[in-house]
């Protein structure tokens, strides 16, 4: 049975992988970017809320809230940002099923951070259009943070997106296809001298004439005649 070795040159893998794997090492880094931006927003994100539904029945515990749901969405983004930086080292080895994982996984990465984007501008523009009793949280919010912050959180969502999209894209090119599809390693004949006989797979001793051709049995005697004596040893 041939051995399976993966992709048909091990030396180096194509360009398609090698920027496919930098962008996903770039959108770790990205991850933690947003991790350290959100940490260094909570004190005035708090401060903010407390302010904004001061007076009405979420006052006191609003914030809270906030803080854990910006702190549990900072983790798993920078859990799947350690995730595909993992899978990114894998895919530059040729595994296969890494690739596939970065697939499923990027896919969702795209799927739930784009929706999220959505969600984010139209709760936005809801909250833009309040009046009467409830707080324009949102404005609120916004008034309170920094001035970089709007822009630094918006980029920090859009990009890790496009850049995870590229590089998934880029896997499912015929040059990642190449590298990442198994190949049955190459047989090495026996050594030299030692010829394989046809359906077998061990070598047969080498014939002692050259040529390759094995020595030929002695003649019969002929009919009617007497085999030749043989002589006496010497005394």
């Amino acid at each position: 049975m041939s051995e399976i070795a993966p992709g048909p040159d091990r030396a180096r893998p194509p360009g398609t992988v090698r920027i496919s794997s930098y962008l996903l090492y770039a959108v770790a880094v990205i991850e933690v970017i947003s991790l350290i931006v959100t940490l260094s927003t909570l004190s005035t994100l708090r401060q903010a809320l407390n302010d904004a539904y001061v007076g009405t029945e979420l006052e006191g515990s609003a914030d809270t809230a906030a803080v854990a749901v910006a702190i549990g969405g900072a983790v798993i983004a920078l859990g799947i940002g350690i995730g595909l930086v993992v899978l990114g080292f894998l895919n530059l080895r040729g595994k296969n099923a890494s690739r596939i994982v970065t697939w499923v996984l990027g896919g969702l990465f795209v799927l739930c951070c784009g929706l999220g984007s959505l969600a984010g501008l139209a709760g936005g523009a809801m909250n833009l259009d309040s009046s009467g009793d409830v707080p324009d949280v949102q404005g609120k919010v916004e008034a309170a943070m920094p001035g970089w912050y709007n822009p630094v959180n918006t980029v920090l969502g859009v990009v890790p997106i496009l850049l995870v999209l590229t590089a998934l894209i880029l896997l499912a090119l015929p040059a990642s296809n190449e590298w990442f599809k198994p190949r049955a390693a190459n047989w090495e004949p026996p050594s030299p001298g030692y010829p394989v006989m046809p359906g077998s797979s061990y070598p047969t001793p080498p014939y002692p004439q050259q040529g390759g051709e094995p020595p030929l049995p002695p003649a019969p005697p002929a009919q009617g005649s007497e085999p030749p004596e043989t002589p006496a040893p010497p005394r």
